[in-house]
């Protein structure tokens, strides 16, 4: 895990966090592999060998999100997750929203 990944989150959320600006926005993800910028949020596919795997996945999301107060969109499928962050409050992508993907992307590793 890179140093960047770790970093990012190990932070917590900040209530009424700032859209990031594009040029932040790109930083952040350099260190989210395989997370995607597209329509005012982020998003990843994750990929499993089977159903119970990908309700696993889905029910860490879902502690992780509830202890940070930030929820992802989820989109899920027998083999696959879809997990988007945007803060719909200010219409955007957050550093919020990048910290809960950082962690994600460890519940993954």
């Amino acid at each position: 895990m890179s140093k960047e990944l770790r970093v990012l989150s190990a932070l917590n959320c900040r209530a009424k966090a700032p859209m990031l600006l594009v040029s932040e926005l790109m930083l952040r993800l350099r260190a989210l592999p395989g997370w995607d910028y597209a329509d005012n949020r982020i998003s990843k596919t994750f990929r499993f060998a089977n159903y119970y795997e990908t309700i696993a996945f889905v029910n860490a999301i879902a502690y992780v999100a509830n202890r940070q107060n930030h929820h992802p969109d989820l989109s899920v499928h027998y083999d696959r997750v879809i997990v988007s962050f945007a803060t719909h409050d200010v219409g955007g992508v957050t550093l919020n929203d990048c910290i809960c993907a950082a962690r994600i992307e460890e519940l993954s590793a």
